[in-house]
């Protein structure tokens, strides 16, 4: 079994786990591409809301706001580090 994401518009609109891409197609209809938690297939595990990119044959997260810009490499937005202040030993 492997995740298939379902694209309109270049949009993903669901993922689902199947046996096949064929199977999605012929069962679902609607175009369908194979995607994955590791992001060994497309850069990157789709989500509801992705886009996909022809070009870069990826999956992109929606623009978050405050990004620092977009890594080519790996197709995700960069994002500002957070310095965590925690309450240890007090």
């Amino acid at each position: 079994m492997s995740h298939f994401a379902e694209l309109e518009n270049g949009i993903v609109v669901r993922v689902i786990v199947a046996e096949s891409l064929e199977w999605c197609e012929t069962n679902l209809g609607g175009q369908w591409l194979q995607t994955s938690y590791l992001g060994s297939i497309r850069k990157n595990y789709a989500g509801v809301g992705y886009t996909y990119d022809e070009v870069r044959d990826a999956f992109i997260a929606p623009e978050p706001e405050g990004n620092l810009g977009f890594d080519e490499t790996t197709c995700q937005w960069i994002m500002p580090k957070i310095d965590i202040i925690t309450n240890e030993g007090e």
